[in-house]
């Protein structure tokens, strides 16, 4: 049997993944330490029963929609809801991306904004922030008047610096920018500021969301863009038919309704980001400040791959960033339950 091979541009790229490893405190991805509430269960349980599963699901995803537009008070043609935000950064790319155009990222920043780019035969052009990690606007005008990128992506809070863009600089991107800005708040709840208020007709801008995080629903895989209805009327062209299930339509319609517990679950992890942050600042390290879910530092004392090895002796697993750009000797820590950020902050302090 004689395969073709994949398509010339691709040039098997690797796919992006986190090391998924049999530990006691997994703080490598980003998810929320705690399960749904069992309220959550019990009414999802209940909704699920009435579902006929021999029926396509509501191709337009209409309860859900219009609980998301309730939530944010926009209304509902101007929500997406996709398989995770990645599949409404890969329907931003098909729908406005493609051969001839190009996308802009400043890194260091998600990777998944480049590789998707580049799987949908987009070009990936990579402005550099600032030694701080911060926007530098002087390099966002140079990308955008050299490749007049048709989707310039933000990363607020960004992953994995934690820190989120300045307000102000956000708006001069989208006011400057040739096509559309899609500012990625995946931790957006556990953030200062939104550029949620900054949506409008009129604007090109979108913002996408996840329920992975505050959620609790990683397993899940439900995300979501809020945008212009001439945006969103785009997406809906391009993304397959039936593409959201009913699960996924139920549960997170259900999740909607627990509001409550989400913004408690929110603060108890803000505060243990302070904690870890407060840890951190008496250990030999440099630690950046976050409004994320995680925490971005780099040993001092040793390399960043010695102490995610020594580290994971110990039971305790973090993203080893100190290969992207801009991050030599960084490890990325997510904030998890206060007994599992107390065994990290015990562990990094014997490893250094």
């Amino acid at each position: 049997m004689t395969l073709p091979g994949p398509r010339p541009d691709l040039g098997l790229r690797e796919g992006y993944h986190s090391p998924q490893v049999d530990v006691a405190v997994r703080l490598n991805t980003n998810e929320s330490p705690l399960p749904p509430p069992p309220e959550w269960t019990a009414r999802l349980q209940e909704e699920l029963a009435r579902v006929q599963w021999n029926r396509y699901p509501d191709r337009d995803a209409t309860e859900l929609r219009r609980a998301l537009a309730e939530l944010h008070g926009v209304r509902p043609d101007q929500v997406f809801a996709a398989n995770g935000s990645n599949e409404v950064l890969q329907c931003l790319c098909l729908a406005y991306g493609g051969p001839g155009r190009a996308v802009a990222t400043f890194e260091p920043t998600y990777a998944l904004h480049a590789h998707i780019a580049h799987l949908t035969s987009t070009e990936a052009v990579e402005g550099r922030r600032r030694a701080d990690f911060t926007l530098d606007l002087d390099e966002v005008a140079d990308v955008m008047a050299a490749h007049r990128p048709t989707i310039t992506f933000l990363c607020s809070p960004n992953n994995p610096t934690g820190m989120a863009d300045d307000p102000t600089a956000v708006r001069t991107v989208i006011d400057t920018a040739p096509g559309l800005v899609a500012v990625d708040e995946a931790y957006g709840q556990f953030a200062d500021w939104s550029a949620l208020s900054l949506v409008d007709d009129g604007r090109p801008l979108v913002v996408t969301r996840t329920f992975s995080k505050t959620w609790s629903m990683a397993a899940g895989r439900l995300g979501y863009l809020i945008g212009p209805a001439e945006v969103v009327s785009s997406l809906e062209r391009v993304a397959l038919p039936y593409h959201l299930d009913a699960f996924k339509q139920v549960a997170g319609r259900v999740a909607l309704q627990f509001v409550g517990q989400m913004e408690e679950r929110v603060g108890l992890i803000v505060r243990e980001r302070q904690r870890i942050l407060a840890g951190l600042a008496r250990l030999p390290v440099t630690a950046w400040p976050s409004q994320a879910n995680f925490v971005l530092f780099r040993p001092e004392s040793r390399k960043g791959d010695e102490v995610w090895t020594a580290l994971l002796e110990r039971g305790v697993l973090v993203r080893d960033t100190s290969s992207w750009p801009g991050l030599q000797g960084c490890l990325r820590v997510t904030v998890g339950t206060p007994e599992e950020n107390g065994s990290f902050l015990a562990a990094l302090g014997d490893v250094l």
